[in-house]
């Protein structure tokens, strides 16, 4: 009898998901949490909560616009996103999620035009020069803006978030070869992560293009608040079946990165980041007078979702799948790297500016039954 030893070579694999992805993953998230966000005040008519839903709208629609175009350059090649169409695969998540969010993004559009269109008549109606000129095209004529329309698009748009929830949570927590995304909870975590950043960037958003409205920054906080208590929940969760060996692929996720020191590192940043958010909109909400300092709040809360998706998407990978150890994430300065999260930023920000210019998002009012 003879013993043999068999040596098994792995290749390192490239990555799976680029810093493109990261800025997706953000975008949509923000996009479907700020459209939500709306709803009570656009849909529902409460007065109450138009100075949140007029911001919200505004942060969907930009979010909505810039996202997918970090998802087209994540596909290395991005004139082939026509082969989702023309080669459908009704048992991927991904191919899913390319024919729900096209009309994602049109009804978010025209939730938003319809929403603005009456603001946009009387800009159009009451001042000269260019932009009133613009104002009067976009408007598409002099008929009246029935509120049915602002209700149908609105929610239509909220069932396709919904869609969007789901599938960009699902294409990642179905994948077995990684266990630290082979989880339920991954999908939950994406949205109220989404929820939290979605808050933040309104709270900011009010502190430098309204003045700091105290009604936004207090149900914004809130919202923070109800997010953050149910994401440790989860990660609770998570943990707990982990440990106690109730889900074999939650404890074989802790024994991938049990004794590293980055992924302890990241463990201890994640708990002390949460930590201080939680505290620090329980502050805010007791004491108002200090709710000036809201804005900080506010990007501690943007950093924790887009720093989420990073972990998830990116460190994740630095795993190494088939072999022990883990891999030396590098991000460059190229288009894949550096310059391509720079310029997400950049492209959104350009674009908020540009509706900012052309569109009196701040007149805009709740109409009952139609409006000019």
């Amino acid at each position: 009898m003879s013993l043999l030893a068999t040596e098994i070579l792995t290749p390192r694999y490239e990555l799976a998901w680029y810093p493109w992805a990261v800025q997706y993953f953000f975008m949509i998230a923000i996009s479907y949490s700020a459209l939500l966000m709306t709803l009570p005040g656009m849909v529902f008519g409460r007065e109450k909560f138009m100075p949140l839903a007029r911001l919200a709208l505004l942060v969907a629609v930009t979010c909505t616009l810039v996202g997918p175009v970090a998802l087209l350059a994540d596909l290395h090649q991005p004139a082939r996103f026509w082969h989702f169409y023309a080669n459908p695969a009704p048992w991927s998540w991904m191919s899913i999620g390319a024919f729900l969010l096209p009309p994602y993004v049109l009804l978010t559009v025209l939730y938003a035009y319809f929403s603005w269109r009456p603001a946009l008549m009387e800009k159009g109606s009451q001042s000269q020069g260019w932009d009133a000129s613009l104002a009067r095209l976009l408007c598409l004529g002099a008929w009246k803006t029935p509120r049915l329309a602002v209700i149908v698009t609105g929610l239509l748009a909220a069932a396709l978030a919904f869609g969007i929830m789901v599938y960009t949570g699902a294409e990642i927590a179905i994948i077995r070869a990684r266990p630290l995304w082979n989880t339920p909870w991954l999908p939950v975590m994406f949205v109220l992560t989404g929820l939290i950043s979605a808050a933040g960037l309104v709270m900011l958003l009010n502190r430098l293009m309204t003045g700091g409205d105290a009604s936004v920054n207090r149900q914004g906080l809130k919202i923070i608040l109800v997010a953050i208590v149910a994401a440790a929940a989860v990660a609770s969760i998570w943990l707990v079946q982990g440990l106690t060996g109730f889900s074999p692929s939650v404890q074989s996720a802790l024994e991938s990165v049990r004794y590293n020191p980055d992924w302890a590192a990241i463990a201890f940043w994640a708990l002390a980041a949460g930590v201080v958010l939680f505290l620090s909109v329980v502050v805010l909400l007791r004491a108002p007078a200090w709710q000036r300092w809201a804005w900080l709040v506010a990007l501690l809360a943007i950093h924790m979702g887009w720093a989420f998706r990073w972990m998830v998407l990116m460190e994740v990978q630095t795993v190494a799948k088939n072999t022990a150890g883990y891999y030396n994430l590098v991000v460059e300065a190229g288009s894949y790297g550096l310059m391509g999260i720079i310029g997400t930023f950049g492209l959104w920000l350009a674009v908020l500016l540009i509706i900012d210019i052309l569109v009196p998002w701040r007149d805009t009012k709740i109409a009952s039954g139609t409006t000019h």
